[in-house]
C-alpha cells in the first residue's frame, strides 16, 4: 500500500455554501504550510503510527522507507494544491482507489491511515492545532477516503497485470526504451499512466506513460530515464533484462484528447514526456477526423530530444501534424527553436483557440502552465498530470 495519496481536500458537500468551502480551503492550506518544512519528520512518525496500529500494512511497503516518506509529502503537496478543484480531484481519488487494489489494501486501512495522517499533522502544527483545524483535515480526509473505497469496491477488473520484458534498449547512459507484453491487453486511453513493479525493486512502484496507444496483443513501450535518487527507474535503465517480468498497476491519468472538442491542439513536452504524445499522435493518426496539432518537443540540448525522429516522420505523413524542436543550447545546424519551451511557446502567441497538453518533468510542466496563464491561454483548455515523478 501506498498512503501517499490517501490525503485531504476540500469537497464540497450538499448545502455547503461558497464562503464556507473557501474557509476550509484556507484552513487546510494554511496548517498544511506550518507542517511543510518538518515534512520529513512527519513521514517518519505517520509511518510509525500506522505500522503501530496496523502491523499487518508493514508488509505492504519496501524494506526501505526512504522513497516512501518522501512521496509522502509530493502527494500532500498535490492534493493540496487541488483542494479548491473537485472537478478535477474527485476522478484522481478514484483512480486512486482502484490503483490500491494491487497492494492488497483492505477498507478498514483507511481507518489507520487517516488516525495516523491526522495524529503526524497534529503533533508537529503544535498549538495551531485547533479544533477548527483538526475538523476541517477530518472530514475532509473522510470524503477523500469515502471516494478512494467506493470506487476500489466498484472496480470489477484485475487489481494489476503481468508482464513479460521483451526488449530492453539503452538509448544513452541514463536512458532506455522497454518493451513489455501484458497477459492481456491493459485498458488504457493513449497518454494515461501506469506503475509499475519490477523484479530488482519489490513493492516499489513508479509510474511510466506507454509510448504507444493500447494495442490488441498487450504490447507496452516505456521511456525511462534514470534520475537522481530515483531508485527504480535507475533500476530499470541499468538493471532490467528481457524475460523479467514486471507488476503493472491500473491506469491513471487525465492526459487523453476527447474527439468532437472543435479545437485544434498544442501539445508541449520534454524528456521522457514525448512518451505519452507519441501515443496521443498514434491514437489520433486512427481516428477519422484529427484537428490539427502543433507539437513543441524541447531540451537542453539536441542531444535531449532522442525520439525526435521518429516524431518527424510521423508529421511527414500526416498533414494535420506539425512538429517542432526547441533547444536551450544554441548548436547550430539543427534547425530548432532556441529557448526553454515556455520561452518559445508563448513567443508564438496565447493559444487560447486551441486544447493544450503538456508533458514532461514537473519543473516544466510549472514553468510552461504559468507563462501560457500569464500569455492568455485559459486554464480550462490546459491539461497536465503533475504528479508522475519516481
Amino acid at each position: 500500500m501506498t498512503a501517499e495519496q490517501l490525503l485531504t481536500a476540500d469537497l464540497p458537500t450538499v448545502g455547503e455554501s461558497r464562503s464556507e468551502q473557501s474557509g476550509m480551503v484556507e484552513i487546510i492550506r494554511s496548517s498544511f504550510a506550518m507542517v511543510e518544512p518538518r515534512a520529513d519528520e512527519l513521514g517518519r512518525h505517520f509511518y510509525a503510527t500506522l505500522f503501530r496500529i496496523a502491523p499487518e500494512t508493514r508488509d505492504l511497503f519496501p524494506v526501505n522507507m526512504e522513497v516512501q516518506r518522501s512521496r509522502l509529502l509530493r502527494a500532500l503537496v498535490h492534493v493540496v494544491q487541488m483542494v479548491d478543484q473537485p472537478d478535477d480531484l474527485v476522478p484522481f481519488l478514484e483512480q486512486l482507489g482502484r490503483d490500491h487494489r494491487k497492494f492488497g489494501v483492505l477498507a478498514q486501512h483507511y481507518d489507520a491511515v487517516g488516525a495516523a495522517l491526522l495524529g503526524a499533522i497534529g503533533l508537529h502544527a503544535g498549538a495551531a492545532w485547533t479544533h477548527e483545524v483538526q475538523k476541517a483535515w477530518t472530514d475532509a480526509y473522510g470524503i477523500v477516503s469515502g471516494a478512494m473505497v467506493t470506487a476500489a469496491l466498484a472496480e470489477r477488473g484485475p487489481a494489476s497485470w503481468l508482464g513479460r520484458v521483451l526488449e530492453h534498449k539503452r538509448v544513452g547512459w541514463d536512458l532506455a526504451m522497454i518493451t513489455v507484453q501484458a497477459s492481456e491487453p491493459i485498458p488504457y486511453r493513449a497518454g494515461q499512466y501506469l506503475s509499475v513493479e519490477t523484479p530488482q525493486r519489490p513493492r516499489l512502484w513508479r509510474y511510466l506513460s506507454p509510448a504507444n496507444a493500447p494495442r490488441a496483443d498487450g504490447v507496452l513501450e516505456f521511456h525511462v530515464r534514470a534520475v537522481d535518487g530515483g531508485w527504480v527507474s535507475r533500476a530499470i535503465v541499468a538493471h532490467s533484462r528481457v524475460g523479467d517480468t514486471w507488476r503493472i498497476g491500473p491506469p491513471m491519468g487525465r492526459m487523453h484528447v476527447e474527439p468532437g472538442s472543435g479545437r485544434d491542439l498544442l501539445m508541449v513536452t520534454g524528456g521522457t514526456g514525448m512518451a505519452p504524445i507519441k501515443a496521443l499522435l498514434e491514437d489520433l493518426a486512427g481516428r477519422p477526423e484529427t484537428p490539427h496539432t502543433q507539437v513543441f518537443v524541447g531540451g537542453r540540448s539536441w542531444d535531449d530530444l532522442y525520439d525526435f525522429p521518429s516524431l518527424r516522420k510521423l508529421s511527414y505523413s500526416n498533414t494535420w501534424l506539425d512538429v517542432i524542436p526547441v533547444v536551450e543550447k544554441d548548436e547550430g545546424g539543427t534547425g530548432a527553436e532556441r529557448g526553454t519551451l515556455a520561452d518559445v511557446v508563448t513567443r508564438y502567441g496565447a493559444w487560447a483557440d486551441h486544447d493544450v497538453l503538456v508533458c514532461g518533468s514537473p519543473a516544466m510542466i510549472r514553468s510552461t502552465v504559468s507563462r501560457m496563464l500569464v500569455a492568455g491561454t485559459p486554464l480550462d483548455h490546459i491539461r497536465y498530470d503533475p504528479f508522475t515523478m519516481d
